[in-house]
């Protein structure tokens, strides 16, 4: 924003959304409170999880509940802190 005035939306080649529907969804959000907006980043945060979850019993069926934890965990945190914190070495076991 500049002096309370909207910046037009940059639009590119790869937006999927058409800007009249872009401009219905940015104008809800905006009229969101803020934890209402942050119940929908807890929600979306857990619909990633859950994919990267069904992800990861994909590729790894026989992992146990803490493998599969630890897998999940693994897409988030650093690599050297997950060896530090819990012995988790992404570059030999994946995550």
């Amino acid at each position: 924003m500049t002096h309370g005035k909207l910046m037009p939306m940059a639009h590119t080649p790869l937006s999927d959304t058409h800007p009249a529907m872009e401009h219905i969804l940015v104008n809800a959000y905006r009229a969101m409170s803020p934890v209402e907006k942050l119940e929908r980043v807890r929600a979306m945060t857990e619909a990633v999880q859950k994919l990267a979850l069904a992800d990861i019993r994909r590729r790894h069926p026989n992992a146990d509940v803490r493998e599969q934890a630890l897998r999940l965990a693994s897409r988030w945190i650093e690599p050297d802190l997950m060896l530090r914190a819990f012995g988790w070495d992404i570059q030999a076991q994946g995550y």
